[in-house]
Formats: structure tokens, sequence, C-alpha cells
């Protein structure tokens, strides 16, 4: 027969109540000690019944157990106390970061020239020195970098020139090495005539290279 699932209440029967009690407390007991065995851990139960009487255990010294469980305990509300003041403090450092943001953010809508009509003499006064030290500041890095452009610049153009330099001293040594000659000459031999036919022949010679003397 299944047994049906326990209603996790208290009983309100004090037999029935009591007769719970013994069973599951002896089960409690055993389990405890089967853990300390089986895991090879410390384990320490203690238990007050309806009445006021102790049933404990403890695997090792039960006065050692709850010195070390007081400890720990300890600690932990330490750690607890520590990590509670750290949130604080960080929420009062991110609260005082928000309002520096909301300050940065009035100062530069005003920098902009927006919402200044409130803005006293003074703090006009105080932005256009703002404004002038950055306008100097600007102009002075906007002029090196142009000088470091025109530098940049004139190095590229002296390096083109002695490309060019260098390829138009090529171009002069292949063109005196290159120099192709081309003569002809043509040799004309008249025969002599006979009875029959006239022969007429000519002879045409082509030479390349540099003009020498042909016997």
């Amino acid at each position: 027969m299944v047994r049906g699932k326990i209603q996790m209440k208290r009983i309100e029967n004090a037999t029935n109540r009591q007769v719970t009690f013994s069973k599951r407390r002896s089960g409690l007991l055993k389990k405890a000690h089967e853990l300390s065995v089986l895991c090879d851990v410390e384990v320490a139960v203690i238990i007050f019944s309806q009445k006021g009487r102790l049933y404990e255990f403890s695997s090792t010294d039960m006065q050692k157990m709850i010195e070390r469980y007081r400890k720990h305990a300890k600690d932990e509300r330490t750690n607890n106390i520590e990590a509670e003041q750290y949130m604080r403090q960080l929420k009062l450092e991110t609260s005082e970061l928000a309002k520096k943001i909301e300050l940065l953010e009035v100062s530069k809508r005003k920098l902009l020239g927006h919402d200044i009509s409130s803005c006293s003499y003074e703090e006009l006064q105080e932005m256009d020195c703002r404004l002038e030290r950055s306008l100097r500041s600007i102009r002075a890095r906007k002029d090196q970098l142009f000088k470091e452009q025109i530098e940049q610049l004139e190095a590229k153009e002296r390096l083109l020139l002695e490309e060019n330099i260098q390829l138009r001293g090529k171009s002069a040594i292949g063109a005196n090495l290159w120099q192709p000659l081309t003569q002809e000459k043509e040799v004309v031999t008249y025969c002599s005539q006979s009875t029959d036919s006239t022969n007429t022949e000519l002879e045409t010679e082509l030479y390349i290279g540099l003009p020498e003397i042909r016997c």
C-alpha cells in the first residue's frame, strides 16, 4: 500500500505528536551519525523536546563544536556588517558622483550658450576666461598639426625630386648604350650587254652597327 504524503503542520493530538517526535528524533540522530561516518564530517545535533528535555548528538566534542559554531557565526556577522558598511559607502559615492555629473552637465550647457540667462556677471566672466583658454589650446594644437603636415609634404617632395634625378640619370645612360645604327649599302652591278638580252643585277646589303671601313 502506497503511503500518502504527510502534510507538514503541527499534530494536534498530543499522543500522536509524542509518538511522532520519538520516532523522528531517533531517525534524525541516526542519520546524523551515518552522515558523520560516511562523509567524514563533523556533525552536531541539539534537540529540546516540548517539555524542555535535551537530546543531542555530536561526532566530536560537543563543547568544541559549539565554540566553533559561535566563532563562525561571529565571523559571519562581522562579514555581514562589513559588507553592509561597504554597500553604504558605495551608495554614498554613487550619489556624490551623480551630483558631480549633474553639475558638469549644467556647466556644459552654459558653455554651449544654453541657460545663461540666470548666470551672474562673475559666472559669465569665468566662462569667458575658460573659453579663451580652450581656444588658445585648440589653436596651438592646430598650428602644431599644420606644421607637421608641411614637414611631411616637404620630405615627400624631396624624396620625389631625388627619385626623378635618379630616373633621369638612368635614362641618359640607357640612351648612350643603345643607339642602333643602320647603314644601307647598295651595290649596283651592270653587266655587259649581249646580243640576246640585257642582264641588270641589283645587290643591296644592310649593315647594323658602328660604321667601319669595308674593302
